[in-house]
């Protein structure tokens, strides 16, 4: 999570054994690097500052568990169904939670499977 605060892509693809990211909330799925570096830039060119703040931590099995803090502030276009919005400058912090799970007997992640609601960062941006 910290790579990613810090927009090392190629650290943050180094960490998976194939990259995936499957969006609960709004059911996107990113498979394979292309499709996980194309979500990166969708998602931090409106908010080039994203960060979080880890609330807790817990891991069973081969999967690790994080509920945490989203934050960033609207400083890029952000793409919604029908229209761009332009930069607010308004900030957002949302609650989340997100799963990696690993590959069984290694430190590669498989897959990391954000949990949110998809529409609090519009509401909190006071755009939905």
């Amino acid at each position: 999570m910290a790579l990613e605060c810090v927009h090392d892509w190629d650290a943050v693809i180094a960490t998976f054994e194939h990259p995936r990211y499957e969006m609960h909330g709004g059911g996107a799925v990113f498979d394979g690097e292309a499709a996980v570096r194309g979500y990166f830039a969708a998602s931090r060119t409106p908010f080039p500052d994203q960060g979080n703040e880890v609330i807790a931590i817990a891991h069973a099995g081969d999967t690790v568990l994080v509920e945490f803090w989203l934050t960033g502030t609207h400083l890029g276009p952000l793409k919604i169904p029908g229209r761009t919005v332009e930069p607010t400058g308004k900030a957002f912090r949302i609650r989340m939670a997100a799963s990696f799970e690993f590959a069984s007997g290694s430190d590669k992640i498989i897959c990391e499977r954000p949990y949110y609601d998809q529409f609090a960062v519009l509401r909190a941006l006071e755009l939905g």
